[in-house]
């Protein structure tokens, strides 16, 4: 698909949105918006639908301030930013790798429960967070911290209960095949992901 690849041609190296120029800003708008409205699944949620939905995403490309700022935390680059559904549990869990000195590679980690609230948006509710260094928390993988998440066990010194009715918002699926998924928040944020 041509507007797909136009897409995912504009935003290759511009670092999740924080290298884009504010021109290069509007074109991707432009070319988000212009593949919205060729969603070959407007009712994510339909039972045919939910397996192209669950899995491991990885964030390509962002207007959210909150994420675009993690690069910015001195002697710190994101490497790679998750969000993993798991449909069966309506859980979502956001992870974020983070290189920094030799040896203190940190994990920035939340989960939610969500629910569909109609064909396309989900209601979010957020959790629990987990903070820690990579090697104390042995991370190996998204699916390998989710596991030990899952559990309930404390993972690190930095691994809390969030206030649900407090932190909680929508996302709007705008956009999902069996590669590319992008969504809009309830702050005005678009996001695009691909599967991995």
């Amino acid at each position: 698909m041509l507007g797909k690849t136009n897409l995912l041609n504009a935003i290759a190296g511009k670092k999740r949105g924080n290298m884009a120029s504010q021109t290069e800003k509007q074109a991707i708008l432009a070319a988000i918006a212009s593949l919205e409205d060729l969603n070959p699944t407007p009712r994510p949620f339909e039972a045919l639908n939910v397996n192209l939905l669950d899995g491991n995403w990885r964030l390509v490309y962002t207007t959210s301030q909150e994420l675009l700022n993690l690069d910015r935390i001195p002697l710190c680059q994101v490497n790679s930013i998750y969000q993993c559904i798991r449909v069966a549990d309506k859980t979502i869990y956001n992870l974020a790798e983070i290189s920094g000195l030799p040896y203190l590679e940190g994990l920035i980690s939340v989960a939610a429960k969500f629910e569909p609230i109609s064909e396309r948006r989900v209601q979010v509710k957020f959790e629990r967070g987990v903070v820690g260094l990579q090697r104390f928390l042995r991370y190996q993988s998204p699916n390998d911290l989710i596991n030990r998440m899952q559990t309930g066990n404390k993972l690190s010194p930095i691994d809390f209960a969030i206030n649900s009715d407090r932190q909680q918002g929508w996302l709007d699926i705008t956009y999902l095949d069996e590669d590319l998924r992008i969504g809009r928040g309830n702050e005005g944020s678009v996001f695009v992901l691909t599967k991995t």
